[in-house]
Formats: C-alpha cells, structure tokens, sequence
C-alpha cells in the first residue's frame, strides 16, 4: 500500500510539471532573437523607445489582446502567429515588473 501511494504520488507530481511546461504561450529566448531581428530595426538601435522593460506585464497582455491596435500591425504580415507569441513571451517574461526585467533599456 505504501508503494501504491508513493507510485502514485509521483504520477501526480509528473503531471503537474508536464502541464506547467506545457502551460508556457511561447519560447523567450527565440522571442529574445526574434524581437531583434524584426522590431528592434524599427523601435530603436538601442532599444531606447520600446523594450521589454518599458511596460509592465499587464501592459503586454493587452497589447497582444488587441493585437490590431499595434501601431506597427502592418509589418506584423511577415511573422508567424508562433513567433508572435515567442515575441510576447519574450517582452512578458521580461517585463518592468517581472522578476527578472530586462536591462537593456
């Protein structure tokens, strides 16, 4: 009965982390490249007019909810909706109030 129970707590404990993964809307790090390569030409050498840190986290999500009201939507046209989210995934992990902001402002 104890090796029932430790079986299947470790069953649980599985699945918890499996859809904690699988819970994640994108990759940061190939949003990181990504941003760079299609929206930092536009938004700053530097990145001084918009970085992932220049808005806070609730910021992004309504952004990408209204996705249409992005200034730069046209140029959107080329991306894929899965490096969009990698994109998003990047400036929400890194937001001003994240644990860990990006500092590259």
């Amino acid at each position: 009965m104890r090796h029932l129970k430790s079986v299947l707590a470790l069953t649980l404990i599985t699945c918890l982390c499996a859809s904690m993964a699988f819970a994640v809307e994108g990759n940061s790090r190939k949003g990181k490249f990504l941003y760079r390569k299609h929206c930092r030409t536009c938004h700053g050498v530097n990145a001084s007019d918009l970085s992932p840190s220049s808005k806070v986290q609730a910021d992004w999500k309504k952004l990408y909810a209204n996705m249409g009201t992005i200034p730069c939507q046209k140029d959107w046209g080329a991306i894929s909706d899965a490096d969009k989210k990698d994109i998003f995934s990047y400036l929400h992990e890194f937001a001003k109030d994240s644990p860990t902001p990006a500092s590259c402002q």
